[in-house]
């Protein structure tokens, strides 16, 4: 006879499953061998079985269960195996060897493991223990915090033995094993910083670093937006360890025989997945253009030494400790995955090779792609990288600058770290300020094809420290706001993104849903297009709905959003969804904006201008009209003629829940309002 936890909770004797009965009396059996072989009390019974008051008949109820499991488990031969429930006044005791239990024979299974030290004994014991699992612990109990707590607990317990696993196999060599064991237990614990990274050093140990930066960067925003925490130690450590690594050429395995170059890798892990061969032509030995300080850390303007000939950059040469300070290796490729399912957007692509591409002006050229909240700048700027990466092989360069997360946005220092120790910088030699680390990138990249994408920028002063000065080298920043301040200093080239019209939004429900089901009801495609603004993100929510519920018809989802109360909430998709992306928006404003834009929520259609606005606010014109020009230039009104604004529908949603909640007029963010 065998008792399982680990997965749905069953009791099986030969080959055949006893029939345990509804929620309450697994849970029962449940909760004893939870505790085996010691009383557990009748009131702990009743408090775990009853999330609420428990009715009056509790103690009946659970007597009632306690009879016919001693009966059904008498059915099965208990006896036979040294199984006895018996009461004990008002505690009940399942006594039992414990090697019966699937939880116990993990546990044992766990700590006879030793990866570090006997990681070829550990595999087969991990591979044995996490075989025992069947899906979520303790599924068929009763849904109540102490069981919820002590799913939660076994769970942890798993993803060590997972994690254990992993170390084991990369302690042998076996990179693509560990690769593929990490990799679901990551999608499914986004936040698990260990596992994350064990995860990174997998994958670039199997060749596929821009998989495993990526998941650096993902996690990153993610402990950001959800957490307000940077990453700790072990992810920023893997984090660096793999950019010292892949400055120096060194430190991962080849590629397995017959790993794919691109799309979702043998380990399910998605990412570029390029061969040596597809990175771009490599420096060829003594022509590294990086920079190399002297002992005053002075640096010829070409790039090279200063000193007679000034090309001792050019000749491999060394600073004063010996570490070479030029290019080592392959160039960055730290661009993030291509975007999923990417459709359209041919004339903003358009828009930014034209920008982008060197006219021969001697300059270095930046665009700033801006647009409202979900509609894709991220996307945009990252699809046109990939497109465009061999038009920059000395390297792609990419940084999320969290302008707009509920965290600190990311200081200029960090990121410039970041790229100095990707280009080869070791890291002693990496600047603490970030005026010398901004001066000493500029010296790195001046006579490089390099692409910087800096993402997510709140202002032009965030930027600049991070724009290249080669004019060879071409910058894409994204931001909700226009950053005008970089239009006026650093000529900054705008591209503008619009919302999807009909037939885009269309065809996006189509590449996310399958063209068929969208083909059934065009009509209603059409609606969820305008229901969803026309934002990318909105669209992708609303897919992902449709997604989890195979048989709904688009008219089905239609009609839930036509509620405006439930709309926001139907339009996310766990970590991400429209209400969040705008919540970041607004919580960079100052309290009289915030306060503007709820006014500006109450507008009957969402077309009004400056005297209507003054009027719903209670501000004065001057007032007013500086506080619009504020919230157009945030994209969170429109301006389309002069003095004629639109606030689009779901952003006049969001500030009514948020007027709602607060009691006035919104929750106010940090900003002063003033425009740069």
């Amino acid at each position: 006879m065998e008792f399982s936890l680990l997965g749905p909770i069953a009791v099986t004797t030969g080959s055949a499953e006893l029939s345990l009965g509804p929620a309450k009396r697994r849970s029962v059996l449940a909760l004893l061998l939870l505790q085996p072989n010691t009383t557990v009390p009748l009131e702990q019974l009743i408090d775990s079985l009853w999330e609420d008051e428990p009715p009056e008949h509790a103690r009946t109820v659970v007597q009632g269960h306690v009879s016919r499991l001693r009966a059904t488990l008498a059915e099965g031969g208990a006896e036979a195996y040294g199984i006895e429930l018996t009461t004990h006044g008002s505690a009940y005791l399942l006594r039992l060897p414990e090697e019966l239990i699937d939880a116990h024979r993990f546990g044992e299974l766990v700590a006879l493991a030793r990866p570090e030290v006997a990681p070829g004994d550990a595999v087969p014991l991990l591979r044995e223990a996490l075989g025992l699992w069947h899906g979520p612990a303790l599924t068929g109990t009763v849904t109540s915090p102490p069981f919820a707590a002590a799913a939660h607990a076994l769970e942890e317990r798993r993803l060590t033995a997972v994690e254990a696993l992993g170390r084991a196999h990369g302690a042998l060599g076996e990179h693509e094993q560990a690769a593929a064991i990490l990799y679901s237990a990551a999608v499914n614990h986004p936040l698990r910083e260990g596992l994350i990274a064990g995860l990174m050093r997998a994958l670039f140990r199997t060749g596929r670093q821009s998989d495993a930066l990526e998941w650096f960067h993902r996690t990153r925003r993610l402990l950001n937006e959800e957490l307000g925490v940077d990453p700790g130690e072990r992810l920023r450590g893997a984090y660096e360890e793999i950019l010292r690594a892949e400055a120096a050429g060194g430190g991962r395995a080849k590629p397995a025989s017959g790993t794919r170059t691109t799309g979702a890798d043998s380990a399910g892990a998605p990412g570029q997945n390029r061969s040596a061969a597809d990175r771009g032509p490599r420096p060829v030995a003594g022509t590294d253009r990086g920079p190399v300080p002297d002992g005053t850390g002075a640096v010829d303007a070409r790039g090279g030494e200063a000193g007679p000939g000034g090309d001792g950059a050019r000749t491999g040469a060394t600073d004063g400790t010996g570490a070479g300070s030029g290019r080592a290796g392959a160039a960055p490729r730290l661009l993030p995955r291509a975007p999923a399912r990417f459709l359209g957007r041919e004339r903003e692509l358009a828009a930014l090779t034209a920008v982008l591409t060197d006219g021969g002006t001697g300059e270095s050229p930046l665009a700033v792609v801006a647009g409202p909240a979900g509609v894709g700048k991220t996307a945009c700027a990252v699809q046109w990288a990939h497109l465009r990466a061999g038009a920059f092989p000395d390297g792609q360069l990419f940084a999320d600058l969290r302008g707009f997360g509920e965290g600190d946005e990311a200081a200029p220092a960090e990121i410039l770290r970041d790229f100095l120790l990707a280009l080869g910088t070791p890291p002693e030699r990496v600047p603490g300020s970030a005026q010398a680390a901004s001066a000493l990138f500029r010296s790195l990249v001046a006579e490089r094809r390099l692409l910087v994408v800096l993402d997510n920028a709140r202002s032009s002063a965030q930027v600049r420290p991070l724009l290249p000065g080669g004019p060879h080298c071409a910058t894409v920043v994204t931001s909700r706001s226009r950053l005008d301040g970089l239009v006026a200093t650093d000529c900054a080239r705008p591209v503008g993104l619009q919302t999807l019209g009909h037939e885009e939004g269309a065809a996006l429900l189509g590449a996310m849903l399958g063209p068929e089901r969208v083909a059934e009801d065009p009509a209603a495609a059409r609606e969820l297009v305008d229901l969803c603004d026309g934002l990318p993100l909105a669209l992708r929510a609303a897919a992902a709905q449709l997604t989890a519920r195979p048989r709904w018809r688009l008219a089905r989802l239609a009609a839930a959003l036509r509620d405006e109360r439930r709309r926001l909430a139907l339009l996310s998709a766990e970590d991400t969804g429209i209400a969040a992306a705008l919540r970041m928006s607004v919580a960079r404003l100052s309290a009289d904006d915030a306060q503007l834009l709820s006014a500006l929520a109450t507008s009957a259609d969402g077309h009004l201008n400056a005297s209507l606005a003054a009027a719903l606010a209670g501000y004065d014109p001057e007032r007013t009209q500086d506080g619009l020009d504020r919230l157009a230039e945030m994209h969170l009104v429109d301006e389309e003629a002069t003095d004629v604004y639109t606030i689009s529908t779901l952003t006049q949603l969001f500030a009514r829940d948020e007027r709602g909640e607060s009691g006035e007029g919104g929750k106010h963010g940090t900003g002063d309002g003033s425009k740069e």
